[in-house]
């Protein structure tokens, strides 16, 4: 009988891998086309991936946990006799295959050959240096194995490689987890650094055990490689938003009957921020290696909390060259799809810049971490009622002024002390010099 092929569907732009979260059928399980056999989990959205056919599995391929990559065959279903016709959807090939001849993905227990040589496509994969005298490369199928078992750059760089121009192999990363992890603790030699870590026996001290959860575990793991990667910087200004305040609440009720969208301040720094990113594309870049890569989009990511507590950053795409109502409508639906977790993988990837108005939490500024791959990252604090000294021709007087502290983390491989106070001073100035008419 011939057998389809569930292949891991693509999942959106530059979306690559996804990691197995949950099989929902087992082996020979009656299965419905469009009925949900899987959930995976790509960043920070999980979806789930239905059967393309009525049929019956007959293998799963991969386990839970594992990370796959896109059009790798996960499953095999005995096609219905009504569909025994060749079928190929995204996803889905339909072959005549012995069931004897079917070989699952070997498991981490299991040793590939080492004279095995890796596909030619692997070889066209990103790959990140942790030190160029080390001569080190990590794929990110390697950066994803060792987020899963905690393994730290640091001790990657100690595991002994087996690829290519000394390119760590998914086999020496499983074949040293194998081994215990034996160079988890190593120490720097001194000679080389000068310093050793010390091994503190640190109390953790005793209390309600609370497991964090896979979108906890992502964000950690995020964080801590983006410190990791770019040596961050950051800048202070602060900005008087009074016009701003003001002609929001005086327009607010107008511009929602006109066009059914509630004019938050956040439309108003995303429209802001995307003219000065427009000023200095330099912001808007990435680091790949020694390349600096200059977007040609400014995609404007906002940090959006979860009703978990956890954090999410939808984008609004091509930000610069939309008016305000369009950034209000998208930042509006993307927040509601956030709050109902009903964010597509295409609305969360792709951002270019990134803003975190921890404002909203009442907070009077924050030094954020950068958002990988990006190059810089902006925090508005909460806008504040001041009592401030304005400057006038006939003289000083002092009023009463909404302020705001904006704080700039960037990437200082790249973006120096010149560029990124400069382009924070452009965004202050965008938000003060609001001079817009009425609606």
């Amino acid at each position: 009988m011939a057998e389809v092929e569930l292949k891991l569907p693509k999942m959106g732009e530059s979306i690559s891998e996804a990691t197995i979260i949950n099989w929902l059928v087992s082996e020979g399980d009656e299965v419905t086309q469009d009925q949900t056999v899987l959930e995976v989990a790509t960043d920070k959205v999980d979806s789930e991936v239905p059967a393309p056919v009525n049929g019956k599995i007959s293998k799963l391929l991969v386990e839970p946990n594992e990370v796959v990559k896109i059009g790798e065959v996960i499953a095999l279903i005995e096609a219905s006799a009504d569909q025994s016709e060749s079928v190929k959807k995204d996803g889905v090939e339909e072959k005549s295959i012995p069931k004897k001849e079917t070989k699952a993905k070997p498991t981490p227990s299991e040793k590939p050959s080492s004279s095995k040589k890796p596909p030619k496509d692997q070889k066209t994969s990103k790959s990140y240096t942790l030190n160029e005298n080390q001569n080190t490369y990590f794929s990110p199928l390697v950066v994803s194995i060792a987020k899963e078992h905690h393994i730290s750059f640091e001790e990657l760089a100690r595991i002994p490689a087996t690829g290519s121009e000394g390119r760590l192999r998914k086999s020496d990363i499983f074949n040293y987890i194998e081994e215990g992890r034996p160079a988890q603790f190593a120490q720097p030699v001194p000679e080389q650094t000068g310093f050793q870590i010390p091994d503190l026996k640190l109390d953790k001290g005793k209390g309600k055990i609370v497991e964090m959860d896979r979108m906890r575990q992502m964000i950690a793991d995020h964080m801590v490689f983006s410190k990791h990667t770019s040596p961050h910087v950051t800048a202070y200004v602060e900005a008087d938003l009074t016009e701003m305040v003001n002609w929001r609440n005086a327009n607010k009720k107008a511009f929602q009957e006109k066009y059914g969208e509630k004019l938050t301040f956040t439309p108003l720094f995303v429209e802001a921020v995307a003219k000065a990113v427009k000023d200095f594309p330099m912001i808007n870049v990435s680091v790949d290696g020694k390349n600096i890569i200059v977007k040609e989009s400014i995609n404007i990511g906002m940090a959006t909390a979860l009703p978990t507590g956890n954090l999410i950053v939808p984008v609004v795409k091509n930000a610069d060259q939309k008016d305000l109502k369009t950034i209000a409508a998208e930042v509006n639906d993307l927040a509601e799809k956030a709050r109902n977790n009903k964010l597509k993988h295409d609305e969360t990837s792709g951002s270019t810049f990134t803003i975190s108005n921890v404002g909203t939490f009442g907070s009077l500024m924050g030094t954020p971490i950068i958002n990988q791959p990006e190059a810089a990252i902006l925090a508005t604090g909460i806008i504040k009622k001041r009592a401030e000294v304005m400057e006038y021709e006939d003289g000083d007087k002092i009023e009463i002024r909404q302020m705001m502290y904006l704080s700039l983390s960037f990437d200082h491989r790249v973006v120096d002390g010149f560029l990124g106070g400069s382009f924070l001073r452009r965004v202050a100035d965008y938000f003060e010099d609001f001079n817009r008419p009425n609606y």
